[in-house]
């Protein structure tokens, strides 16, 4: 079967490096990219207007998207979102928030290949060390409670090679990740893919102009290799916005 192409990109909620909002950039950068899914984070709009900047995503690219609201604030709307070209055949949001730092949340999609499942885990985690590891023990336990081929990417705020993402040794495959931030000189690998055997990833960072200067981190991009379908697809969702690990204005930081 033909590999599938994903993304991941911290997207800086639309602000570039002249600090300018210009959300067309951001799509603009995904068309080019062509990919079969992105998983964005930092995904924001002024306050109110956050579905309609997912559904100008949705009717640019000709994808649909899940949304997952982390807080709000008095001027704007916050989270990640999840966009697939594939039939999605059902998501869900995990609560990842960790005491008062900031709330967090992963989007787990499942999708359809060829007839066959395939599941999709975006998030971005914490910048404390401990809050992290936290989250990801929580994911760890979603990794290994199925045995549906999964794709874990996000930003995860983790540079070392390892570090606070160890838990997830067991359950994915740790490969060369390249620098993706700051976008104008990376030199941190933030961004990462992660395949289940036996899927494999082959990551490449997309560098052009435009890009570096739509956000301050660069999109890391990865073709996957997946099996053959199993047709235990079943049939495709409606758009999907989830609240899990989100706060009103009153209780973000």
């Amino acid at each position: 079967m033909k590999p599938i192409k994903v993304a991941t990109w911290n997207i800086h909620g639309g602000v570039g490096l002249d600090g300018r909002r210009v959300p067309v950039r951001i799509v603009d950068a995904l068309a080019r990219m062509d990919a079969d899914v992105f998983a964005l984070q930092e995904f924001a709009a002024p306050r109110g207007a956050f579905d309609d900047f997912r559904a100008e995503l949705e009717q640019r690219l000709a994808m649909r998207a899940c949304a997952g609201a982390t807080f709000r604030t008095r001027h704007r709307d916050f989270g990640n979102v999840v966009l697939s070209r594939r039939p999605i055949l059902d998501a869900r949001c995990i609560d990842l928030s960790y005491g008062t730092r900031e709330p967090r949340n992963a989007i787990e999609m499942t999708i359809g290949i060829g007839g066959a499942p395939l599941r999709i885990i975006a998030t971005h985690l914490g910048l404390a060390a401990a809050e992290r590891r936290a989250q990801v023990a929580r994911l760890a336990d979603r990794l290994a409670e199925t045995g549906v081929p999964t794709i874990l990417l996000g930003d995860f705020n983790e540079s070392k090679q390892h570090g606070t993402l160890a838990a997830w040794t067991p359950h994915v495959e740790f490969v060369a990740t390249p620098p993706t931030f700051p976008s104008w000189c990376p030199l941190l690998r933030l961004d990462r893919i992660f395949a289940t055997p036996p899927l494999r990833a082959s990551l490449r960072v997309q560098r052009d102009r435009s890009s570096r200067i739509a956000s301050d981190h660069l999109p890391l991009l990865a073709d996957i290799d997946v099996a053959a379908p199993d047709r235990t697809a079943s049939t495709q969702s409606s758009r999907i916005t989830m609240g899990a690990g989100s706060r009103s204005e009153e209780e973000a930081p």
